[in-house]
């Protein structure tokens, strides 16, 4: 009987490519530690546009692997608004969410979690600016760099998915295999400008620049959906 288990990373259009390589990055070893897989999926395999015109391509569609024993969901700035409306996706987030042992996300992509009701009443993070919306979906939201809620392992912005990639491998095949996937792909980042500079980006506005930048795109999505709209704008 095989025991492998799969771990599948979702691919949808218009997501963030880092979000979604990082922590490929991290957690593809995990073959040589255990019976681990990564695969990438998708609603279909063709190429899919991301937020910086990079085209990715999924390995296999959600019905070639419908019960992974985890799923990784990365985020985006508009991807996760717009597949909140696509039913292929959230179909899938919902079912193979709801059997999978693990179920992890990055930055946004815990918005979408959140809007298939996986992260009900469950502590979880995702990118700063969008803290309050995952809020209103129904999660917990908390402002740490990953936030582990049973199954659940949810990270912040984009580059916060390797951190949290890293807590997943070791969680899954143990200490030393996530320190040694950690010094072969030499993660020691030491920031040119060294950590973010919080009071900083509060006394820029830098919140509210974004979101204001994202808001008329994200009434134009959900304009027949007031009642997401009401919650993500």
């Amino acid at each position: 009987m095989d025991q492998t288990k799969i771990i599948a990373f979702v691919v949808y259009p218009d997501l963030t490519p880092l979000d979604l390589i990082g922590p490929l990055q991290v957690i593809q070893p995990l073959g040589q530690f255990g019976p681990f897989r990564s695969v990438t999926v998708g609603a279909r395999v063709e190429p899919m546009a991301t937020d910086v015109g990079l085209k990715l391509q999924p390995e296999l569609t959600f019905a070639d692997v419908p019960s992974p024993f985890a799923i990784v969901v990365p985020g985006g700035a508009i991807g996760p608004i717009k597949g909140l409306l696509d039913d292929a996706l959230m179909g899938y987030l919902r079912s193979a969410g709801d059997a999978a042992e693990v179920v992890a996300s990055v930055c946004t992509g815990s918005l979408l979690l959140a809007g298939a009701g996986l992260l009900d009443g469950r502590r979880a993070t995702t990118h700063w600016c969008f803290l309050d919306q995952l809020g209103k979906l129904g999660a917990r939201p908390t402002r740490e760099r990953w936030v582990e809620d049973g199954k659940f392992i949810t990270a912040a912005g984009v580059s916060a998915g390797i951190d949290m990639a890293l807590v997943l491998a070791s969680r899954l095949a143990g200490e030393a295999a996530a320190r040694t996937i950690q010094a072969i792909i030499e993660y020691d980042p030491k920031p040119p400008f060294g950590g973010v500079d919080w009071s900083w980006v509060e006394q820029a506005g830098l919140g509210a620049s974004l979101m204001s930048s994202l808001a008329p795109e994200i009434q134009r999505i959900l304009a027949d959906r007031p009642d997401l709209q009401a919650k993500l704008s």
